[in-house]
């Protein structure tokens, strides 16, 4: 009789709870799911049945004594589930195979891996925080998280992740959730949880919604003490339990019982709720109706161990409906004690069946039925790919939130306007920041121990960016500012433009009373290298800030709250996959610099490649000499010799055809009437600037300054002091008369033209235009370019006369000249007549690094505008980029180098479009720009050291067979 009422009240207690809810273990293939979960559970001892209930912490840094203890209780006490803690995945991976082959039915594998598999595991992927992730607008990509966790779980035999987190912090102080949430509006955790659910299961990886019924509003950590929640029953049924209600429904396969004391469900207040019946059965199972897994929290938490004996709080755990005793801390005498109570009715043996039950289904729905090893070969770059970096980039990206831009000063632009300051608060790094605001433009880095002096040192700025940086290693860190902290900020904000950017939690803002002289404030969220470089990034417009802030800072700024920025069309810094190039092919560059060092074609040397918009390659190798005392860096600055013509003299001279200061169609006798009784007076300026003007390539004017038979530099035109005389610096201690500009002119005006028209590069034209240009606009050549476009541009690292602006150690010497300056040209412009005119020439003088270089390009790729600013008509860049005597068999366009007109020759890799072009310059440089194909790319080194008898560089044809492997990395 006792039989039959217990059957009946089984059967009942199985209606009235899938009545309620769907059940999220069962599978489309339900019957043979069925037929599996009985096959097993029938054959199974009590023993087994009650070894089924457990989920034992493993850990793959343990010694062997570690790993026999595990194996023991799999196969003595028959332990179904393991939760794996910290380790190696290839170790995990390893144990795992072990374990399972040990277990007579299939392991449940856990792991606690919230923002990926680092949470426990060295090497493998970190994605950011919950709370980072909640200030994202668009839910799809918190459902591709989802994915990739599934992914990596599934590849690493983990078959249940305990995540997404869906407690909603609405307490500050929180000390164990905090980050670790979406936030404290319910409908965004709500719809980040199911987004994210859905992406993880979608793998086969079940999810587990924690921490039932709601840790968000707790000052305690459930790990050390038992939180109190004094709510009553309508507080918690609108915010705790309403994320729990909608994940249910959308069909999470498991859910985790939280160690809290909550006295409107559970009036013994000393009882946790992860062992009490009121919450766990009542509560969980038959008013909200969830049918899935229900697991404890860590049972070696003191918010439950701290109740009664280890076995006794297991056993009242299974008691209270939960299915899975998550970290059990003695499992022979909890099953033990499980067995009693079987025995003595205060458990019953079917409550156990039913357990078991849903585990198998469970296991079967993981896909357990058909298990398979752990496959340990590519294991590691399986769980750490490029699609991973990807979604990381997107996910970080799209949470950075501008809260506060007074002056509407984000994205910063004219800058040409700026001086700018770094300042580092916090007890964190900030260099990955600093070092990409460094891409952009000239920022200082400015620090001092006393406040006085540090705004003493600040005064000369216009605009100072304070960066928050606190740790990154754990969500648990401390995100708050020092008092000093505090007082250093709103003393620097008070006398100073002033963005913050604070790359911790959001909460950390609470500390400031006022934000009233802060112009500008970013929540970054995290301080990870990639938040650091993308928020550095934002600041200077390379993309639009879309983030909204996942909690509320005071009333300041409530939840929900962003400022939408533009993008000013500035380049990206990004990995050549988002801009749909191969990193795999890209990095067979690094083969070709092997060859370059290792036959010394040039001691040193900087690549960089660029994509629609985004920089994807930007390396540096070898040194500065062959001394090898200098490593190159991406800062450091080469001369670009005949780069300078299209880097300095053609933007000015588009400027000027724009402005009607010089016409294509006039003659040199029309822009300098100086040259109106030479050969060059007809000579149209656009036939110089096609290079068809019957210009001779060059003058060495620096011979006809030097006595004929020793070679050496005579005193009438040179003093190794500077005076009035001799007035014009050509190299150290070496000084040129000042009147020797006219020379070179007349030297230009009476030499000899060519027979006849055809192609012929020359530099000669050049010299005519930096006249032209000085005279129109009534200032130096270097001033005039410089204010017109380099500032603006942020091209800080590109200048004439670059000893005037940087320390000689960021400028790469070029050759140990034993020919006319007899030392070695460090600082100096290489080439002998611009160096004769001062180091400002018009066809070369220019110094940059690769990136600055790029600039230039990408802004004529844009067709002439760049950083929200147009520099140049787009009808006036396709003028300039177009051939006109192409049937004379001239390749080039308005100053413009282009694609050969046959195979014969070699400017490009014969693999670039016709709408293409660039330059190349004598000292080893080279760029060109693909419309087409949206590439940028540029090459830069100082192949004339020692001298320039070194042409190994150039009948190697290396800087375009590099061209040829970024075509060819090309994905799309």
């Amino acid at each position: 009789m006792k039989k039959e009422l217990l059957f009946v009240f089984l059967i009942g207690f199985v209606f009235k709870i899938s009545a309620q809810g769907v059940d999220p273990l069962i599978t489309k293939d339900f019957e043979a799911q069925e037929i599996w979960v009985n096959t097993i559970l029938n054959k199974m001892t009590i023993d087994e049945k009650i070894g089924q209930l457990f989920m034992v912490q493993a850990y793959s840094n343990l010694d062997q004594k570690h790993e026999d203890f595990i194996t023991e209780l799999i196969t003595k006490y028959h332990v179904g589930n393991l939760i794996f803690m910290q380790g190696t995945p290839e170790k995990q991976a390893a144990l795992t195979n072990k374990y399972q082959a040990a277990s007579k039915v299939p392991l449940m594998i856990g792991f606690d891996g919230e923002w990926g598999l680092d949470m426990r595991l060295q090497n493998t992927y970190r994605f950011p925080w919950n709370m980072t992730l909640g200030a994202i607008q668009d839910n799809t990509l918190i459902e591709k998280f989802g994915e990739h966790l599934g992914k990596h779980c599934n590849r690493l035999g983990i078959h249940i992740n305990f995540a997404p987190v869906v407690d909603i912090n609405t307490n500050p102080d929180n000390p164990i959730i905090g980050n670790r949430s979406f936030g404290e509006n319910k409908e965004n955790v709500t719809q980040k949880a199911i987004a994210f659910t859905q992406g993880m299961q979608k793998y086969g990886v079940m999810a587990n919604a924690k921490h039932f019924p709601g840790h968000g509003d707790t000052a305690t950590d459930s790990h050390h003490t038992l939180p109190v929640l004094n709510f009553d029953k309508a507080r918690l049924d609108s915010v705790e339990l309403y994320p729990f209600r909608k994940v249910f429904d959308a069909g999470i396969g498991s859910v985790m019982t939280a160690h809290l004391s909550i006295p409107s469900l559970e009036p013994n207040v000393a009882l946790p709720t992860s062992l009490s019946k009121n919450v766990v059965t009542n509560l969980l199972k038959y008013e909200l109706g969830f049918n899935g897994l229900i697991i404890t929290d860590g049972l070696n938490m003191k918010g439950a161990a701290n109740y009664a004996t280890s076995a006794e709080i297991d056993l009242a755990a299974i008691q209270a409906g939960n299915d899975l005793l998550l970290i059990p801390q003695n499992v022979p005498a909890t099953t033990n004690l499980i067995k009693k109570a079987i025995e003595l009715n205060t458990l019953s043996i079917a409550q156990i069946d039913f357990s078991v039950r849903k585990i198998l289904k469970a296991k079967y729905w993981m896909g357990l039925n058909t298990y398979k090893p752990i496959v340990l070969k590519n294991l590691q770059e399986d769980l750490n790919t490029i699609d991973d970096e990807l979604l990381h980039r997107k996910l970080v990206k799209n949470s950075l939130t501008v809260i506060k831009d007074n002056k509407q000063n984000i994205p910063l632009a004219n800058l040409e306007n700026k001086k700018i300051a770094y300042v580092n608060l916090g007890d964190d790094s900030g260099d990955y920041f600093l070092d990409m605001l460094k891409n952009y433009t000239k920022v200082d880095a400015i620090s001092d121990d006393n406040l006085d002096k540090l705004i003493l040192k600040l005064k000369p700025y216009n605009q100072v960016i304070i960066g928050f940086h606190k740790s990154n290693l754990n969500p648990w860190k401390s995100y708050k500012f020092k008092e000093k902290e505090l007082v250093w900020l709103q003393e620097i904000a008070r006398q100073n433009n002033v963005i913050l950017d604070v790359f911790t939690s959001p909460y950390s803002l609470l500390q400031l009373k006022t934000f009233t002289k802060i112009e500008g404030v970013i929540v970054s969220y995290q301080n990870s290298k990639l938040a650091q470089e993308l928020s550095a990034q934002l600041i200077f417009g390379a993309f639009e800030a879309k983030g909204k802030l996942p909690v509320s800072i005071g009333k300041e700024f409530r939840v929900g709250f962003g400022i939408h920025t533009n993008s000013l069309g500035r380049f990206e810094y990004t990995i050549p996959e988002e801009a749909g190039l191969s990193s795999k092919k890209l990095a067979e560059i690094d083969r070709y610099a092997d060859t370059i060092l290792k036959d010394k074609m040039a001691p040193g040397f900087q690549v960089l490649v660029a994509r629609n918009g985004k920089v994807v390659y930007q390396k540096s190798y070898g040194h500065h000499t062959d001394k090898k005392s200098l490593k190159v860096k991406n800062s450091d600055v080469y001369d670009l010799a005949s780069l300078t013509k299209i880097l300095a003299s053609l933007p000015l001279i588009m400027k000027a055809e724009e402005e009607k200061v010089i016409s294509l169609s006039a003659s040199v006798k029309d822009i300098l009437p100086s040259f109106n009784n030479s050969n060059k007076s007809g000579v149209s300026v656009m036939e110089i600037l096609s290079h068809y003007g019957k210009l001779k390539a060059w003058i060495p004017f620096y011979k006809d300054t030097q006595d004929s038979s020793t070679h050496k530099n005579l005193p009438l035109f040179y003093g190794d002091k500077q005076s009035t005389v001799f007035d014009v610096k050509v190299a150290d201690n070496l000084y040129i008369k000042n009147s020797y500009k006219d020379s070179i002119y007349k030297h230009i005006k009476d030499a000899d033209q060519r027979d006849k028209k055809g192609y012929k590069y020359s530099d000669l034209g050049y010299y005519i235009f930096k006249e032209v240009l000085e005279t129109a606009y009534h200032k130096p050549l270097n001033k005039l370019v410089d204010e017109e476009f380099y500032k603006s541009l942020g091209a800080d690292r590109m200048t004439y006369l670059p000893l005037e602006k940087f320390n000689k150690a960021e400028i790469v010497p070029t050759e140990i000249d034993d020919y006319y300056r007899n030392q070695l040209v460090h600082g100096y412009v290489h080439d002998m007549g611009a160096a004769m005119m001062g180091g400002v020439g018009g066809h070369a003088g220019l110094f940059a690094n690769a990136n600055d270089v790029a600039k230039i390009m990408q802004m004529y790729l844009q067709k002439g505008s760049y950083g929200g600013r147009r520099y140049l008509k787009e009808e006036t860049v396709d003028k300039f980029n177009h051939r006109y005597y192409s049937n004379q068999k001239v390749r080039r366009g308005l100053g413009f180098d282009k694609p050969e007109l046959n195979s014969g020759a070699t400017a490009t890799c014969g693999c670039v479009s016709d709408e293409s072009f660039g330059h190349s310059g004598f000292t080893g440089t080279y760029t060109w720009a693909d419309p087409k194909s949206g590439i940028v790319y540029v090459f830069l080194s100082n192949r004339v050291y020692p001298n320039a008898n070194n042409r190994a560089l150039i009948r190697s044809n290396v800087r375009t067979k590099i061209q040829k492997t970024i075509q060819d990395a090309i994905l799309d």
